[in-house]
């Protein structure tokens, strides 16, 4: 079972199921039983697909590019 949550900064995470502590891209350090899970999924491939939905609903598309073009 794999848990889709958000961290305070507002990214959305996943971890698999029975993980005490995650820490975000942003630093923070968390418990899992301390945040409010958005959805429970069976498999990694799907959690991974509803954290990438919710970021671009957050965020917006996402547009990968080098750093020459920037």
């Amino acid at each position: 079972m794999y848990l889709v949550f958000r961290c305070d900064c507002g990214r959305a995470m996943y971890s698999k199921e029975g993980v005490v502590r995650k820490k975000c891209v942003c630093g923070k350090t968390f418990t899992l039983k301390s945040r409010r899970i958005i959805k429970k999924t069976d498999d990694f491939k799907t959690a991974s697909k509803l954290v990438r939905e919710l970021q671009e609903e957050k965020y917006g598309g996402l547009k990968f590019t080098t750093a020459d073009r920037i």
